[in-house]
């Protein structure tokens, strides 16, 4: 799943045009053979909702609801509000950031785990009823490991009983090291070996590459 159009303008003094956006969006499909392509996130501007209204009209024209359901979008747990701005992009997959995190769910929202939870059923509830898939992120999953575990695991208990497709674990300030990546996903993924876990990684000091091929080892 690649994220260039979702991260990359997050990077100073860039900013695509909606036909730059649509043309490196068939680029990453057409010629990388990109399995999903994250090429936005929900509520952000109206140059980035135009963004995606021409890829997802060019997708359902090129390859229907099969080519529709790789363009992906980052949105938020807020009930109505990022699927509703999905269904005007007309965008089919919601990768809703959550809190991976006791020190971001604790200080960023001042919500209990019970909380948070209970808003992110309603956020599934609501994608499910208007036909959107969801995925989830666990932002902040690799400081979640390493100072809340307990809380990392309470949330995985949770999120792998609802009707959601893959759960991405963002390693977000680039702190881990290979080794300590190799252990969170293998406790992870043994613990649930039904669920889909994607690593995503972030390349602060250098450890991204390795640490990609070391979830991939670790399964």
């Amino acid at each position: 799943m690649d994220t260039t159009l979702r991260d990359g303008e997050q990077t100073y003094n860039v900013a695509f045009a909606p036909a730059e956006k649509l043309q490196m969006a068939r680029l990453l499909i057409e010629k990388a053979n990109v399995n999903f392509i994250e090429v936005a996130s929900a509520r952000v501007s109206k140059g980035e909702l135009e963004s995606v209204q021409l890829i997802t009209e060019w997708a359902k024209k090129t390859g229907g609801r099969k080519l529709l359901n790789r363009i992906e979008i980052l949105g938020f747990v807020d009930e109505k509000r990022s699927v509703n701005w999905l269904i005007e992009a007309g965008a089919m997959t919601l990768n809703m950031l959550t809190k991976g995190s006791l020190n971001h769910l604790t200080r960023q929202l001042k919500k209990t785990p019970a909380e948070h939870f209970a808003d992110i059923t309603r956020t599934i509830e609501y994608a499910v009823k208007n036909d959107r898939a969801v995925n989830i992120y666990l932002e902040d999953w690799s400081n979640g490991w390493l100072h809340s575990r307990d809380y990392m695991f309470q949330f995985l208990d949770f999120i792998v009983t609802q009707p959601v497709g893959r759960v991405m674990l963002p390693d977000t300030l680039g702190v881990l090291y290979p080794s300590q990546v190799a252990e969170a996903i293998q406790a992870i993924t043994s613990r649930y070996p039904g669920q889909h876990f994607d690593f995503h990684p972030h390349n602060d000091y250098g450890l991204g590459t390795v640490n990609v091929l070391e979830a991939i080892r670790a399964g």
